[in-house]
């Protein structure tokens, strides 16, 4: 990037450029009509994701949650407000933006490798060096030797983490996430939860996490975000402050103010009146 002309006709040094954060997003609002019913979904909606930075989003249920990530990730427009990515107007999918659901999706005919090699097919990246990178991204989730299995004959942990290092394999900078671990045991849980922040912080990744699970936003964001019964807004925002590992799911949970932030945000939600 060419700098600007400083004091003395000199080069501005790059440490003076401003970056842009990777997500910024604006007044977002939504609706969805169906004959002459009007259904507002979002309502007035800002926030800006960090360079590494997790966000943990949470609320009631129905309240837009999802909605909000497929407008981020431009599967559907917004009735008003924008979106910036790069500092850019966002405009349909953006391929370095990974989008990862509660259900795996892997196609039963492929093998693990092959479910995770997809993404690199599409873009066209050269076989071998897609067969390196998903290998790699297998064996730090935990899964060398299971490369060749088929999805029927994996465990529901497994289905999970190679759907994982699928998102993962073509080293997205944004990672939507909309409740991948609800479906897992306690245990796979957590462990998915300490692989997926590694991995995410080791890369400097930025991360934008829906989840119904408080402890969960709590234990895995730097922030959470309290939305609002729809139209939704947000309704609070918790800089999160632990003292420990935030890759040690169970020291999170362990840690001091842990369970101090999970009273307030249970308060904010104020489900028995939902």
């Amino acid at each position: 990037m060419a700098s600007g002309p400083g004091k003395g006709g000199g080069a501005m040094p790059d440490a003076a450029i401003p970056v842009a954060p990777p997500l910024v997003v604006e007044h977002i609002a939504k609706s969805y009509v169906s004959g002459s019913k009007v259904t507002p979904v979002i309502g007035d909606l800002s926030f800006t994701l960090g360079r590494g930075e997790i966000i943990s989003v949470v609320g009631p249920s129905g309240c837009g949650k999802s909605t909000l990530l497929n407008v981020i990730c431009g599967l559907i427009r917004p009735d008003a407000g924008s979106i910036r990515y790069h500092g850019r107007d966002l405009k349909g999918q953006q391929s370095s933006m990974g989008y990862m659901l509660q259900k795996d999706l892997l196609l039963p005919w492929r093998s693990a490798l092959a479910n995770v090699m997809l993404g690199t097919e599409i873009r066209g990246v050269p076989r071998r060096r897609g067969e390196e990178r998903a290998r790699a991204l297998l064996d730090q989730l935990g899964l060398d030797g299971f490369a060749d299995n088929y999805p029927a004959t994996l465990s529901g942990g497994m289905r999970q983490r190679v759907a994982l290092a699928r998102t993962l394999v073509n080293d997205p900078d944004v990672l939507l996430l909309d409740e991948p671990f609800a479906a897992l045991d306690f245990q796979t849980k957590l462990l998915i939860e300490g692989d997926t922040v590694r991995l995410v912080r080791d890369g400097q990744r930025s991360v934008l996490l829906i989840t119904h699970d408080i402890e969960e936003a709590v234990s895995i964001a730097d922030r959470v975000l309290v939305l609002s019964q729809r139209p939704t807004r947000i309704k609070a925002s918790y800089q999160v402050s632990l003292d420990c590992a935030r890759d040690d799911m169970i020291a999170a949970r362990q840690s001091r103010g842990f369970s101090d932030y999970v009273r307030r945000i249970w308060t904010d939600l104020d489900v028995v009146h939902a």
